[in-house]
């Protein structure tokens, strides 16, 4: 799979965020660990021999990565402390021995000078063997203690040469040891075997892996993981959506996971007041190898099975993991005799069209992520039909307004310079 590109992502996080609002508030169900140690990203790249290759974008695998590092170098926040270890860097021999404990701290995990960092990235040249397990054993020490987030960015452009230390065991023993590593995985061939290696890797700690062919594809997939690390770090709750919305959990705002079977649909439910704004989205991960053409619906309707507003998106196998979100405002109205505003039991219903490609198996079902906000909604929110406007209703207008009269003057101007044009 291929992640898209860079400045689509941004939109589309952006778009996630307005319309789904993303953000926890401080009363969440899930909240932010007490901890505020620094974020901390190692990145772990094979310069392996294989690596002289020149298939990327017509450049060697080397060039595109080292294009890729130093702008990643120049893009990592200021808040998140960075590290560079190397496998098959430095022994150029064919003692499968010493190939195999060929890896070393290029720039060790700490606050990030750029300019040192850079020299450093620069020196690299093809050379060896490809330790894929022993360098993510010494690269899980590199980011020592502490409870900030931790992650392992892994590039390799082929499978670990040092069996019998399998780098998917060794991946299950750091997530065994409970430190809250993650590790992501890009592979820079599309190669079947070097796939579900690197898939293992990455699924063991609960991270993803990408399948990059193009430099900038490095350059944003990197970035995003690095930018990744630095979000707050929010611990989601397990829930079981269930079959319908009668027999649905009551959500309150937080983060919640669960598992979607194929060709299933769950449900959820949220209890919403009058003037409240519900926010909701979901992402669902394909974790195994699943058909290219995929879709994600997230639908809130009543309880009596009207759809109120929905969220939908397809996908094409370019990336890991598709989202969608939704906002429905209650309107301002007392239908309480007493009074009081009454609560609207609002369903939610997650269905997703991933299919699973021949001999893969299906269960458990694919990885779900759902985000609930429940807000106080803004002014207006009682017209319904315009929500997502807003206030942007009288922009819209003023701007049409002010079109309609640049497009009389402009058209006066025009007719009066043909009439001085024919007197002359």
């Amino acid at each position: 799979m291929i992640t898209r590109k860079r400045p689509v992502a941004g939109v589309c996080a952006l778009l996630a965020a307005l319309t789904a609002g993303l953000a926890l508030p401080a009363g969440a169900a899930a909240g932010e660990p007490a901890g505020r140690d620094a974020p901390k990203v190692n990145l772990v790249l094979d310069v392996s021999g294989s690596m002289r290759a020149e298939d990327i974008d017509g450049r060697s695998r080397m060039a595109a990565a080292k294009q890729a590092f130093n702008e990643v170098l120049d893009a990592t926040p200021e808040e998140v402390e960075l590290g560079i270890r190397t496998l098959g860097a430095n022994y150029p021999g064919d003692d499968r021995e010493e190939g195999c404990k060929d890896t070393a701290r290029l720039y060790p995990v700490g606050p990030l000078d750029r300019t040192e960092a850079k020299t450093a990235v620069a020196t690299l040249a093809p050379t060896g063997w490809t330790p894929i397990g022993p360098a993510l054993l010494k690269a899980a020490d590199d980011l020592g203690g502490g409870d900030g987030s931790k992650r392992i960015v892994l590039i390799s452009d082929g499978e670990d040469t040092c069996a019998p230390l399998d780098p998917c065991e060794v991946a299950r023993e750091i997530a065994a040891r409970g430190i809250g590593l993650t590790i992501d995985t890009l592979g820079l061939v599309p190669n079947a075997k070097l796939s579900r290696q690197l898939s293992c890797i990455a699924e063991a700690t609960g991270g993803t892996y990408t399948s990059v062919e193009h430099q900038d594809e490095l350059t944003d997939r990197v970035n995003e993981l690095v930018d990744r690390a630095a979000e707050p770090v929010v611990t989601p709750v397990a829930v079981r959506g269930a079959g319908s919305c009668d027999e649905a959990p009551v959500l309150e705002s937080g983060l919640y996971t669960d598992r979607e079977e194929f060709g299933q649909q769950r449900w959820y439910r949220v209890e919403l007041f009058a003037g409240q704004e519900l926010r909701a989205s979901v992402s669902v991960a394909a974790d195994r190898a699943v058909r290219p053409d995929h879709g994600v619906l997230l639908r809130a309707v009543t309880v009596h099975d009207r759809e109120i507003v929905r969220g939908e998106a397809t996908g094409t196998g370019r990336t890991d993991v598709l989202s969608t979100g939704l906002r429905y405002p209650k309107p301002e109205r007392d239908d309480d005799d007493s009074g009081k505003p009454a609560a609207e039991t609002v369903c939610l219903a997650v269905t997703h069209s991933f299919a699973a490609d021949s001999g893969v198996k299906t269960t458990p079902g694919l990885p779900l992520e759902l985000t609930v906000d429940v807000v106080d909604g803004p002014d207006g929110a009682d017209d319904v039909a315009s929500f997502g406007l807003g206030r942007g209703w009288w922009l819209l207008g003023a701007l049409v307004l002010a079109g309609f009269l640049a497009g009389l003057v402009w058209g006066w101007l025009s007719r009066r310079r043909v009439a001085v044009w024919r007197t002359n």
